[in-house]
């Protein structure tokens, strides 16, 4: 194959050179696990914070498994975390196409000229003979075979059609190569393998094109998970045979995860079906949290603001530094974020809230009369997740068929014979209404209280349990009546009434 140096060149003048450039570049093989999403997160923010660009680029070279709509979800998903890209498959820009199998003629230009330079040869070796290498020991390296192979007997396969792949050559001595995070790492050059770079289809490995695509599209810093050092001396090998500057490698520990079947402390992962960020979302968990909370596995605020918790995106671009991410892997904890969700939908405006809130509030009070925003308000200083909602508001609907033993409080000083006596007085003071709203709700059961000579929650407890059927409920009892209306509070509590049997004698309140 005879290389056009000026095609080359006219690649190398593409390369923008304007500052800080990252990328995010996903396998389209599913759905966004959490470790991809900090990865996404990171490089983002370091770009950000430098007034750099963000690229989206889609590594699609492994065809087998790839899933259909996966591209789709990674756009939704990253716009939805408000990680907006400066150039991509669908935006274009100044070094596209952004889609690696769109680039797949220029990769083996790549590889044929480390060939030409003595980087690369290619390999004959049938998958029989490989399998047969690997049979005694499947972490063998490959015994270079074909790199003794002379001109002219290569020139004899290519000439008879023999398909062939092209390995990189891997030099003696030792690779030193430069992480922000893990530091200096150097490796002996005996311990790697001649990986493969370009497979028999023309496709690239990961590897290569990762490497390729970084160079011409201009990346400065390159964020990726630690599993991936152990490969980065041979990346490094790759930038150092083409004569290319290598970028910042900033490798994030992993993100760990106590395995709920087995308690065992394990790296994430989808295939043991850790949740990913569509399952997050489907859990009822904001994305601002989540990113908020991702944002935290694995990085640490310093300085003024060590002790911060609570970023939004924006204020993250300003104070995000590479200094603060860790070497050690970090927890992922569903209860600690639930706690960062709390804060985030107590922080919302009322408005706001009633918005997200109002399908799942629906979910479980169908009834038109019931008014959802009314509802809304009750539940946002007491909900951690939107999916709890339901299971909140359904006695709303349909009163649950609960036990007399609801209406025992000790802190409120009820018994089921002090609750009878209660509703006895509550039914006749609230039928008395004549404008069913909060303030005259309030009043009068307020001012019943006082004439029975008890505590407002004596009377309380046994009109909300009555009206709602749940020891726990979001609202206390004004507000529950208030919303069920004036004819369904009577008919529920006159129901409670029955449950505690008929009046007796009078109880000692």
């Amino acid at each position: 194959m005879i290389l056009d140096e000026n095609w080359f060149q006219q690649m190398e003048a593409r390369i923008p050179h304007d500052g800080v450039r990252t990328r995010f570049a996903p396998s389209p093989t599913g759905y966004m696990h959490v470790g991809n999403l900090r990865t996404a997160l990171y490089t983002w923010l370091i770009a950000r914070r430098a007034g750099g660009k963000f690229l989206l680029r889609i590594e699609d070279t492994d065809q087998g498994r790839l899933v259909e709509g996966a591209v789709d979800l990674i756009f939704s998903t990253l716009r939805s975390c408000g990680l907006q890209w400066d150039e991509g498959p669908d935006i274009g820009g100044p070094v596209g196409p952004y889609v690696q199998t769109e680039r797949r003629d220029l990769y083996r230009k790549y590889a044929e000229l480390l060939i030409e330079r003595g980087h690369a040869y290619r390999c004959f070796c049938t998958e029989e003979r490989l399998e047969a290498l690997h049979r005694d020991d499947p972490n063998a390296k490959y015994d270079r075979h074909c790199l003794s192979l002379t001109p002219e007997e290569i020139q004899k396969k290519l000439d008879a059609g023999e398909p062939y792949v092209i390995r990189q050559r891997i030099p003696e001595g030792t690779t030193t190569f430069h992480d922000a995070v893990y530091g200096d790492i150097t490796v002996d050059n005996s311990e790697l393998d001649d990986q493969v770079l370009l497979k028999s289809d023309g496709l690239p490995t990961y590897n290569f094109a990762n490497v390729v695509d970084d160079h011409l599209m201009g990346i400065t810093h390159v964020v990726r998970g630690s599993e991936y050092l152990s490969s980065a001396p041979k990346y490094d090998l790759l930038y150092r045979a083409f004569g290319w500057e290598v970028p910042t490698y900033v490798h994030c520990a992993s993100v760990m995860i106590t395995d709920p079947e087995t308690g065992t402390v394990r790296k994430m992962s989808k295939r043991k079906g850790d949740p990913s960020y569509e399952d997050l979302v489907s859990m009822g968990y904001l994305s601002p949290a989540v990113v908020n909370y991702v944002a935290l596995l694995g990085w640490s605020p310093r300085g003024e603001i060590a002790e911060q918790e609570f970023f939004t995106l924006e204020e993250l671009a300003r104070v995000f530094d590479i200094g603060g991410i860790s070497k050690s892997p970090s927890a992922f904890d569903l209860e600690k974020l639930t706690y960062f969700n709390a804060h985030y939908l107590r922080a919302m405006s009322p408005e706001e809230f009633a918005g997200l809130a109002r399908p799942y509030i629906r979910q479980a009070v169908q009834n038109p009369a019931y008014d959802a925003d009314a509802i809304a308000a009750l539940l946002q200083a007491r909900c951690e997740k939107l999916t709890d909602i339901p299971e909140k508001v359904d006695f709303f609907d349909a009163l649950p068929d609960y036990g007399v033993e609801l209406f025992t409080n000790k802190k409120s000083k009820c018994t089921p014979e002090v609750s009878r006596a209660m509703l006895e007085a509550a039914i006749p003071a609230l039928e008395a209404l004549p404008v069913w709203d909060q303030e005259r709700i309030h009043g009068a059961l307020v001012s019943l209280a006082e004439q029975l000579g008890v505590k407002n929650a004596t009377l309380m407890w046994p009109v909300r349990i009555a009206a709602a059927g749940k020891a726990v409920t979001p609202g206390g009892a004004v507000e529950i009546c208030r919303i069920l209306g004036k004819e369904e509070t009577l008919r529920r509590l006159k129901l409670g009434l029955e449950k505690l049997g008929a009046a007796g004698g009078a109880p000692s309140i």
